[in-house]
């Protein structure tokens, strides 16, 4: 089992940039593939970005392509996401999570393990 914690959200401007960062607990953190998941209001949560357990592979959704980056930091348990050119429909709560699943599956089946959650607000 993997224990996550999620830091980094905040309010910003339309246009501007966050960077969230997830730590993990656990001595197997690179045998999970990562990723970002987030839930505005009113809303299901939904797909963000995933990175596979070496973080060669990435993925991301529509939405963020071109604007986010997602990373991972093995040797200290930590994969991060970049959020560049942010738009007020951004805003929602991101959530990491962690899986040992097919890189290619998080997308629509989730992830094994989540945190808690960070808010992030676009402002118009």
């Amino acid at each position: 089992q993997v224990q996550l914690v999620e830091s980094g959200g905040g309010l910003v401007q339309a246009g501007g940039s966050l960077r969230l960062s997830c730590a993990a607990d656990g001595r197997t953190f690179s045998t999970y593939a990562m990723g970002w998941f987030r839930q505005a209001p009113g809303k299901e949560r939904e797909f963000v970005a995933a990175i596979s357990r070496s973080g060669s592979s990435t993925s991301y959704a529509d939405s963020v392509k071109g604007r986010f980056t997602i990373s991972r930091d093995n040797a200290n348990d930590t994969v991060l996401l970049q959020m560049n050119g942010l738009k007020p429909e951004d805003t929602a709560v991101y959530y990491c999570g962690a899986a040992q699943k097919l890189l290619a599956t998080i997308r629509n089946y989730g992830m094994d393990y989540w945190g808690k959650g960070t808010l992030v607000t676009v402002s118009s």
